[in-house]
């Protein structure tokens, strides 16, 4: 047999090439049936993060004989308090690497940590659900997932939430509070504006918000809670497979007196119960924060989030972001910004701190 004959008969080399718009359909039907495929896997996360944010992104395709075998979506991110990194996403929980088998992740990998030296990036960062490294540096679990199957009714779902979180839900039934489920972010985005600079946080540039809803507003509810005629609390939701994952969230302080956060919660899940959506995504939080807390209340049991780095110009894996002592000064000085202000500065900030 000849070495031609050989080849020919073996299994046919990984090639790994950067998405273009012809590659889009294939790319998201690889997402779609791969088993570990996620909202963030999603191609149309290019077009957010380059249209929201100004990011260059680097998705980057696997094929096999022409067939689509795995993919790594990656975008870049200068910033001068975390450096200059390559990540798999910002703003996004995870997504990482899919791949069908060993060879075409070594190949993703193989080419991501080529175009990190090629970039000069200080570090390259995944974000997974699953270690998918033996040998790479990681960071300890700083991030939490909170995710959790949905029951077909309303009384099986509310007795899986524990007594104490059942209480306040009951309380906030019993008041004058009811949701819409609303056909833009009208309501959501000033909730949301002054929600954030409340926790010392810059808002996301309006920009990002309209990519958003341009590239997943099928996929998107947004349900607000009103006190009479005042909008409390609104949740910016994306559906996606058979989960609904309630993501952005945004509430005035008068919110807390009256329950409006457990309130819309749950009428999220019942309305997603009914639609026959079969899990609940609660996202992630940071480890033993408020949020990490409230989601434990509400029963869900927390999963790591592993962060993974190849390092480029970098030395060392990055500290964690809540470690900064400058984040932390300039967090508390953000809340007392005249919400004006923060809503004019928080979008010049904000993408550098994905």
């Amino acid at each position: 047999m000849s070495e031609a004959q050989r080849w020919f008969t073996g299994p046919l080399p990984v090639q790994v090439e950067t998405l273009q718009a012809t590659s889009v359909g294939a790319w998201d039907r690889y997402v779609d049936g791969h088993r570990d495929g996620s909202f963030f896997h999603l191609a149309g996360w290019h077009e957010v993060l380059a249209a929201g944010v100004g990011f260059n992104t680097h998705f980057l395709l696997a094929r096999r004989g022409g067939l689509v075998v795995g993919v790594l979506p990656l975008a870049r991110v200068r910033s001068w308090l975390f450096g200059d990194a390559l990540v798999s996403l910002p703003f996004c929980v995870h997504s990482g690497l899919l791949a069908d088998d060993a060879d075409a992740a070594a190949a993703l990998l193989g080419a991501a940590c080529t175009l990190t030296r090629q970039l000069g990036v200080d570090y390259l960062e995944l974000r997974h659900t699953v270690a998918q490294t033996n040998d790479w540096p990681a960071q300890g679990a700083q991030w939490a997932l909170f995710s959790r199957t949905l029951a077909g009714s309303d009384e099986a779902n509310l007795n899986a939430i524990p007594r104490k979180q059942r209480a306040v839900i009951r309380k906030a039934l019993s008041s004058d509070l009811r949701s819409t489920a609303d056909a833009d972010p009208q309501h959501f985005l000033p909730l949301y504006a002054t929600s954030v600079r409340n926790l010392g946080t810059p808002v996301f540039p309006a920009r990002y918000f309209a990519a958003l809803w341009q590239t997943f507003g099928a996929r998107s509810r947004i349900t607000t809670v009103w006190a009479g005629d005042n909008a409390l609390s609104s949740v910016w939701s994306f559906v996606y497979k058979d989960a609904v994952l309630p993501y952005y969230a945004g509430a005035l302080p008068a919110a807390r007196a009256h329950k409006a956060f457990d309130f819309m919660y749950w009428a999220l899940m019942c309305e997603s119960a009914e639609a026959g959506l079969q899990r609940f995504d609660f996202g992630r939080s940071r480890v033993d924060s408020g949020a990490y807390a409230f989601k434990k209340n509400w029963g869900f049991t927390p999963a790591p989030v592993h962060y993974e780095y190849q390092l480029g110009r970098a030395q060392t894996v990055p500290a964690p972001r809540a470690d900064s002592g400058v984040l932390a000064l300039a967090s508390r000085v953000w809340r007392h910004l005249p919400l004006p202000l923060a809503n004019r500065l928080g979008p010049l900030v904000s993408p550098y701190l994905a």
